[in-house]
């Protein structure tokens, strides 16, 4: 007996891709890629615009300092000039003036108006005179020289200033030169807590004061 040939329309085994299938899965391997591209594009372009922000924000602070510190070092020779005019106005006191004559007495008068527009020319380009006088001890604006042994006030005030200070902007151009009070009034009982809260001040000798 002769066998029987196969017939055509035998039905594909089941772990065979049909000719649709075969050609679907590089589409769907192509569009996995793309928008994996998609998302490493986007990532890239929103990393590229927080960079340019932080460039933008930090060339305009740069900017601001340079012009308002750019000029730190001018400003401290022009407050020399302003201290040496504030020395020469105290040099005479109240009593000489009034004895002063009348040339004398204009000649003052310029160089008081002097002095105050310089220091109205300096504040309106950020720079700010210090007058720390009675106020208490800061080691971020005042430097101190020496201290005063003064009972009738309380430790760690300024009680002298020797040269005043300025600040720009934000900045100290020069710290106040000041003389600290050392060992002040003890205090009463009932404000024994409050006095315990105040700050230590290492250069205004509250160690001294403690007796």
């Amino acid at each position: 007996m002769t066998d029987t040939p196969a017939r055509a329309d035998t039905p594909a085994r089941a772990d065979q891709a049909t000719p649709a299938e075969t050609a679907a899965a590089p589409q769907a391997d192509s569009t996995a890629e793309l928008a994996r591209e998609a998302a490493e594009h986007k990532d890239r372009w929103l990393r590229t615009l927080a960079e340019m922000e932080n460039l933008r924000r930090r060339t305009e602070r740069e900017v601001a300092d340079a012009r308002l510190y750019g000029i730190a070092n001018f400003a401290r020779d022009v407050v020399g000039v302003a201290d040496n005019m504030g020395r020469a106005l105290q040099a005479l006191d109240a009593e000489l003036r009034d004895k002063a004559d009348a040339g004398l007495k204009a000649l003052l008068d310029g160089v008081d108006l002097t002095e105050r527009e310089l220091l109205n020319v300096l504040e309106k380009h950020g720079i700010r005179k210090l007058d720390p006088q009675g106020q208490k001890f800061d080691p971020n604006l005042h430097q101190a020289m020496f201290e005063v042994p003064d009972p009738s006030v309380p430790a760690g005030m300024v009680v002298q200033v020797v040269q005043s200070g300025y600040t720009i902007g934000e900045r100290v151009l020069r710290p106040a030169l000041v003389g600290v009070s050392k060992g002040g009034p003890k205090a009463p009982p009932a404000a024994a807590s409050e006095s315990a809260e105040t700050p230590a001040n290492d250069n205004s000798g509250n160690s001294d004061s403690a007796g």
